[in-house]
């Protein structure tokens, strides 16, 4: 039978795979790189956080966590709960640990703790107004902080981005002593964040989903300035900032708002992911000249300290 599609129609179907071959030959980076770029990265990150989200009936709570952890090496002897008192696999992953697992290290003057577990992957100085993704490739401060018009003023200052693999704890804390001023939330993309996309994808950073907490520091911090960007990836749709910096209001789709001066304090909960993801941090203040990171690269441990006035 011979089938006649509309004119419309195959002018959609021309356009499609034009882009189609687009895509896998000239978009750079691996073929699986290439092959996600025709994935619906948002419709599919929907899909798995509203699967992730179902209560499970406690029958199967043991063998499915239990099938995830050992997947991804999850200690699970660090949660806070038994593997069966979490209801959900999104429960399961933004789980806290028990109390006074990670303890903060003592201050120093311009202390600055890591917010999370994880891996730093890149770490330099923020210099014409760009920091270093990956393999070279730069990205905008500016950009970054999209809803902060002052940006520039952490140029001069440090970026340190830490990543979040699946085994990693996923909740974010508070990096120092200070008042916290402002946060914002961008939509963007949702381009993974492994070493594939860091190293192939421009600007991926300041393309992808993120939410910013900025805070001024105050007693042992006084003269530094730290914003923390909570980075979304594909399937890592949630990028959330902790109630007590929104004042009672919904932080905006894509959008910025100060806030009174809250005191924090090193531990502090500061947001969480729902899947793994990255932090960006950037270190910046009148005093940044003076602040040196101590941790350039490698694991590190919530409340490990990243980096102090030398």
């Amino acid at each position: 039978m011979h089938l006649s599609w509309p004119p419309p129609a195959r002018f959609a179907l021309v356009l499609a795979l034009v882009w189609v071959v687009y895509v896998l030959l000239w978009t750079p980076g691996p073929l699986s790189l290439r092959l996600l770029g025709l994935y619906p990265k948002k419709l599919g990150s929907r899909f798995v956080g509203w699967v992730a989200t179902r209560t499970l009936p406690p029958s199967w709570r043991l063998p499915l966590l239990g099938r995830f952890a050992n997947h991804y090496g999850i200690h699970l002897d660090e949660a806070e709960l038994p593997l069966g008192d979490y209801p959900s696999l999104q429960a399961l992953f933004t789980r806290r640990l028990k109390t006074g697992l990670r303890p903060q290290e003592l201050p120093i003057p311009g202390f600055v703790n890591s917010p999370v577990d994880g891996r730093i992957v890149a770490s330099g100085r923020i210099e014409a107004g760009t920091a270093i993704q990956a393999k070279g490739l730069p990205y905008r401060i500016a950009e970054l902080l999209k809803h902060d018009p002052g940006a520039a003023r952490f140029e001069g200052g440090h970026f340190l981005t830490l990543y979040l693999s699946p085994k990693d704890y996923h909740r974010i804390h508070v990096p120092l002593a200070g008042r916290v001023s402002a946060v914002s939330r961008v939509e963007g993309e949702l381009w993974p964040v492994n070493d594939a996309s860091t190293g192939h994808v421009p600007r991926l950073y300041e393309r992808n989903r993120r939410a910013s907490w900025t805070a001024l520091g105050t007693g042992a911090c006084e003269g530094l300035e730290v914003a923390a960007v909570l980075v979304g990836a594909t399937h890592v749709g949630g990028v959330v900032i902790a109630d007590r910096w929104l004042d009672g209001h919904p932080l905006p789709k894509d959008g910025g708002r100060a806030v009174h001066l809250l005191p924090c304090e090193p531990g502090d909960d500061l947001g969480t992911f729902e899947f793994g993801s990255t932090v960006v941090l950037l270190v910046g203040g009148p005093r940044a000249a003076d602040w040196a990171p101590l941790r350039s690269a490698g694991d590190v441990r919530m409340g490990q300290r990243l980096g102090a006035y030398r």
